[in-house]
């Protein structure tokens, strides 16, 4: 027995030994043969990374108010595994259908797609912890995420169970302030975070910047030890990018082609409005347009994407005249007082040409013919006296058949190629082979107008880096001369009888009391496909119509041009339709910047009576609203007593933290100026003769919901509670009433007689 025993012993006592050995050896190979692999092992199991998101750098007008920015989002889940356990353990809390219910009438996804988002599964079967609602619940408002979050506050007091398998992630989204105001300037974000279309997608690598990222050593629940190893990158946030946008004059000219393109229905219809000393670029729209907010909702409507203001290519018709006569009179060819033969006028090789309405005035002089915007007085002055070779340089100087080279993505442009005799004469009038885009037409007018120099037109006037404080400003940039200052001030003189005759102007319904306007109206005729014969031929009731004009003539501010495609109206002429646009966008951008009416001294008396806002009536006495914040309420009020400004305070505070309208506006002084000493929450005060901007901006400053009807400016305001028994401020609008317009010459018959246009 005692051999046994100490035979055991001694076994056991070797296995153990072997034991410890097997365990030293394995400890060596791990701690030293090992140890740079298992250190590696641990550090990944250690250390925990996370991104740091930049911030995509601002767009903003050239007073810095914001157009584009990154914002606070949302995105909703669901928990299929979560929803499951629930609904086995409570069918009676009929969860999935309560959520289902709820996701359905909130974000309007279908409920059949929301069963199955809920029933998700993994490859392997299993039920899945997470499953995002997309792509309606995907980057979602905080006034939608609210809504469900009270949703969802409701079923926890209800089940008494704080997960009921409903999620909200923090994301973040680009937004732009002003729905659909420049959208085609700037383009959009989609939710993937990719840059699409405008100066989003053109000046995408400075507005992106680059995100940071942060890794540190936790412990098992995920805490950072604190004497742990950590490596940080701080994020560089994009640039900020001001443009030369004025926000004021924007929303000018799309209010007015709002009002324009519900009256006449075109195909589109297109603004450009520019300084013509710098070529800024002060506002550009384009209708059809989108919300780059709700970009999904137009995804079958190409043509909302489509900005005409530099992709669409027209014949521009009787505006191209501008280019004509800028050439003669440089060349000392056109005599105001000469006399020609209006009505026709034929050439070898080329067919008869006539003016628009078919017999002309007679013998009349030049001038007279471009108030009448006769075609054979520019035929006579372009294939004439100018000849081909001349005609052919002045239009190539004048930047046509050429890219502007402004800073947005896919400008369009087509050579001009005036191949045979016909073309040359169709030129001289803006038709045939000559096709434009709007900013190739506003460049070159726009030389005529600033002392004959070429620019080029530029949308962004300075690009910051908010990280190190460095500026890029973009300088004005001078192309060519085309004509001299001489002869840009002549050629302004006669635009400006077009404007300013009241009896054959062509471009009457442009004129503005107090102002000395230059403008030229257009209207051609659309090339479209015979259906019977299968060939190209000027159509007898489908135009392109358009404006194009700058003021004040003496010292020019805007230069402004209006292309209306396809107005469905009869008769339609560039006078009748796009001058009254000209006339309001022009009226209301001079007042803006400050630019005063040179008017009788009876009517700056205001012995005539006007709407506040009527731009077509400008006998209003008028004055330039001063800054008044950061004074006393006493301060501002005698401030503003000067210049006759009736005063209505809101809030309790003793220093004027904002006014509206803003300081700089030019408004007749029977308008209101509001001062808001607080911005807390609370009633607004009577808004009646604002603009739609200024009302919704002291809405939204006193963080009270609003709905609008109709356009123009507050007629009215009501205050109502909606469904959910919360006040909504009626906002009631009403265009400003303005003067009839003037009649306008005929199209211009671009098709010669007897012959099917070429090109």
């Amino acid at each position: 027995m005692t051999k046994r025993i100490k035979l055991r012993t001694l076994l056991t006592g070797g296995l153990i030994t072997l034991l410890f050995l097997g365990i030293i050896v394995r400890v060596y190979w791990v701690q030293v043969v090992k140890a740079d692999f298992w250190t590696e092992q641990a550090m990944k199991t250690w250390i925990t990374s996370e991104t740091l998101p930049q911030e995509r750098g601002k767009l903003l007008d050239r007073d810095g108010k914001v157009l584009a920015a990154d914002a606070l989002a949302y995105t909703v889940a669901v928990g299929p595994k979560r929803i499951a356990e629930l609904e086995k353990d409570h069918p009676e809390w009929r969860l999935t259908d309560q959520i289902v219910s709820k996701l359905h009438a909130v974000l309007g996804t279908s409920e059949d797609d929301l069963r199955k988002m809920i029933a998700s599964k993994k490859d392997n079967g299993e039920l899945r912890a997470q499953r995002e609602i997309r792509p309606d619940g995907w980057k979602i408002d905080k006034s939608v995420m609210d809504r469900l979050a009270a949703f969802r506050t409701e079923m926890r007091k209800l089940t008494g169970v704080d997960n009921i398998g409903l999620y909200f992630m923090n994301e973040q989204k680009r937004y732009y302030p002003n729905d659909s105001l420049a959208s085609h300037i700037l383009g959009y974000e989609d939710k993937e975070g990719n840059a699409i279309a405008g100066l989003e997608k053109k000046l995408n690598d400075q507005l992106s910047g680059t995100p940071g990222f942060m890794k540190y050593q936790k412990d098992g629940e995920r805490t950072q030890l604190p004497n742990g190893q950590l490596e940080y990158k701080q994020p560089v946030d994009g640039k900020t990018v001001t443009l030369t946008i004025d926000l004021d004059i924007q929303y000018y000219i799309e209010e007015a082609l709002r009002a324009a393109f519900e009256k006449y229905k075109p195909i589109s219809i297109t603004a450009i409005a520019a300084d013509p000393s710098t070529m800024e670029i002060l506002g550009m729209a384009s209708l059809p347009d989108y919300n780059p907010n709700l970009y999904w909702e137009k995804a079958k409507d190409q043509a909302a994407f489509r900005d005409n203001s530099i992709q669409s290519l027209y014949e521009p018709g009787s505006t191209f005249k501008i280019v004509t006569l800028a050439a003669a009179v440089q060349e000392g060819l056109f005599k105001p007082d000469d006399k020609y033969k209006s009505g026709s006028i034929s050439f070898k090789n080329v067919p008869t040409i006539r003016d628009h309405n078919g017999s002309g005035w007679g013998e009349i002089s030049y001038l007279d013919g471009l108030k009448h915007s006769s075609n054979v007085a520019f035929v006579k002055l372009g294939y004439e006296m100018l000849g081909k070779e001349k005609l052919v340089k002045y239009i190539n100087n004048f930047g046509f058949g050429q890219k502007t080279g402004i800073e947005l993505p896919n400008e369009g442009s087509r050579s001009v190629n005036l191949q045979w005799p016909s073309d040359v004469a169709r030129a001289t009038f803006g038709q045939g082979s000559v096709l434009v885009t709007p900013i190739q037409q506003v460049t070159a007018v726009a030389a005529v107008a600033n002392g004959g120099k070429l620019m080029v037109p530029h949308i962004v006037k300075s690009i910051s880096d908010p990280a190190t404080g460095e500026k890029q400003v973009t300088e004005p940039q001078v192309v060519r001369q085309v004509i001299s200052d001489a002869a840009s001030r002549q050629v302004g003189e006669y635009l400006e009888t077009v404007v300013s005759d009241k009896e054959i102007g062509t471009g009457k319904s442009a004129f503005i009391p107090g102002y000395r306007i230059a403008g030229k109206t257009g209207t051609a005729q659309k090339v479209v496909k015979n259906e019977e014969t299968g060939k190209s031929e000027y159509s007898k009731d489908r135009y392109v119509v358009s404006f194009i004009g700058y003021a004040p003539v003496e010292n020019p501010k805007v230069v402004l041009y209006i292309v209306v495609d396809e107005p469905q109206v009869d008769n339609a002429g560039g006078g009748a339709i796009a001058g009254p646009i000209f006339k309001d966008i022009m009226g209301k951008s001079l007042k803006h910047l400050g630019i005063k009416p040179n008017l009788p001294k009876e009517e700056e008396a205001g012995k005539a009576s006007g709407t506040p806002e009527n731009t077509g009536n400008t006998d209003d006495v008028t004055a330039i609203v001063p800054d008044v914040t950061g004074m006393t309420v006493a301060q501002a009020k005698d401030r503003l007593k000067q210049g006759k400004f009736p005063v209505g305070v809101h809030g309790s505070g003793s220093k004027v933290l904002q006014q509206l309208p803003k300081a700089g506006s030019v408004l007749p002084s029977t308008q209101r100026i509001y001062l808001l000493t607080d911005t807390k929450p609370g009633n607004v005060p009577e808004l009646k003769g604002l603009s739609l901007r200024d009302a919704m901006e002291m809405c939204m400053l006193l963080k009270v919901a609003f709905t609008v009807e109709g356009e123009g400016y507050v007629v009215g305001q009501k205050a109502v509670k909606n469904a959910e028994g919360k006040w909504i401020l009626q906002i009631k609008l009403a265009p400003a009433n303005e003067p009839a317009a003037s009649p306008s010459e005929p199209p211009d018959l671009g098709a010669s007689e007897g012959a099917s246009p070429e090109g």
